[in-house]
């Protein structure tokens, strides 16, 4: 009981701290509001467990999704929750920057002893992207992308504003039927294929998930794209040979922070003297990224085993200290990843009875309900952004994103046709 009131006080002596946004706590019927009502966001949490909401609350992101996980609190908006959160984190980014002196020996030793192997990429990925098939499937378009979209115009649906992105990735490449692009980070498939049949070019493209690369295999069978498109089940580091052009897109945040520099050495030793690669990444805020990179999160803890998002800040000078690469364009395409995760949000919530069906129990339906909240909020809040940053070797020498019409794409297949008549 002692305990208890304990960690009640202290809670609540944190939530007095919040400056940005009001959050309301539903206790026994009873209501305590804390922060600045005249804000935007106004975010309530309902107690069921108190004492078990209140210690959670004090272990920060992870302990709460326990707790959430477990029906210990809900909440009508969890979106507007860590939008607050996000808000009022730089003053506690602050305070950890200047606990760094403490934390680097603890993330060198952390990070020595779970770096990211390639066996342990391969457990860590299969914990996330091995699910199964058919959990995707329920939330994300007929592409089956799962990275943000590009909403061209605001009447777009998910489906166009995923096949608008890899439209997009294609033209800052300025791929041509004679290139060779390698990709590192397959998905389901859908970029090599869309690129192979579009643009005419070969693609190798590499994943280290099964699933995925049974997925892909299959598709680029049903699309007449053997000759085209070979599709490896093999880590980054693995890869040999060089390419015309690299496309890698929201791969990097399961590198490891400790294998960031690594991943743009090997990403510049297989682009030949005059390639581009565009990489598309989640990243997080440069001040938030020390403190970050090497924290027990709710995200690397129960969504993505070991991964960690880089800050445009270290992907630059990784750049700069591990390849003779320069960068030539660089997008925020940001706003484009809320509306893509309202969409992914919203499948997900319609469809509790298939998803039991399919041997997806409540516990995991909530867990994922606050991922998928939890993206967007940070998201909507700029907490993380997303980019697409196009980089050149040495001897690449024209105008980046040439104009659409400059390039120009051979004919259509049979799986462009099909994503178009299902759109």
């Amino acid at each position: 009981m002692r305990s208890a009131r304990l960690h009640r006080a202290l809670a609540h002596a944190l939530l007095r701290r919040t400056r940005h946004g009001t959050i309301t706590l539903v206790e026994d019927g009873r209501e305590l509001t804390f922060g600045d009502p005249t804000d935007d966001v106004h975010a309530r949490m309902e107690l069921v467990d108190p004492p078990a909401v209140y210690r959670a609350l004090l272990r920060g992101s992870l302990g709460l999704a326990l707790a959430w996980t477990d029906g210990a609190w809900t909440s009508p908006d969890p979106v507007a929750l860590v939008r607050l959160g996000a808000r009022n984190m730089p003053r506690f980014d602050r305070l950890r920057l200047r606990l760094r002196w403490a934390l680097g020996p603890i993330q060198a030793l952390t990070g020595a002893l779970r770096r990211n192997t390639i066996t342990r990429s391969r457990e860590q990925i299969a914990a996330h992207y091995d699910l199964g098939n058919d959990l995707y499937e329920l939330f994300l378009d007929e592409t089956l992308m799962y990275s943000a979209a590009v909403f061209e115009t605001p009447q777009a649906s998910l489906h166009e504003a995923s096949l608008a992105k890899l439209d997009r990735i294609c033209r800052k490449l300025q791929l041509r039927p004679e290139d060779h692009l390698l990709e590192i980070g397959t998905g389901w498939g859908a970029m090599a294929v869309y690129a192979a049949e579009r643009y005419g070019c070969r693609v190798t493209t590499t994943t280290i998930s099964k699933e995925q690369h049974a997925v892909a295999t299959a598709r680029v069978r049903e699309a007449g794209l053997e000759d085209r498109v070979t599709v490896l089940l093999r880590d980054y580091r693995e890869l040999e040979g060089q390419f015309d052009k690299l496309v890698s897109i929201e791969m990097i945040e399961a590198v490891g922070w400790r294998d960031f520099g690594t991943f743009f050495d090997v990403c510049s030793s297989r682009l030949k003297p005059d390639g581009l690669m565009l990489l598309q990444a989640i990243t997080i805020d440069d001040r938030a990224y020390e403190a970050e990179k090497a924290t027990k999160s709710f995200i690397n803890q129960l969504i993505f085993p070991g991964g960690c998002l880089p800050s445009q800040e270290i992907i630059s000078r990784c750049v700069a200290e591990r390849t003779d690469m320069r960068a030539v364009q660089l997008e925020d395409i940001t706003e484009h990843y809320v509306r893509t995760l309202q969409h992914w949000r919203d499948r997900f919530d319609a469809q509790p009875d298939k998803l039991r069906e399919l041997g997806y129990d409540d516990r995991f339906q909530r867990l994922w309900r606050l991922y998928l909240a939890y993206c967007e909020g940070g998201f909507a809040e700029r907490r993380i952004g997303d980019v697409q940053l196009l980089l050149a070797k040495p001897r690449f020498v024209d105008e980046p994103l040439a104009p659409a019409h400059a390039i120009a794409p051979a004919g259509r297949g049979r799986f462009a046709r099909e994503m178009e008549l299902a759109a």
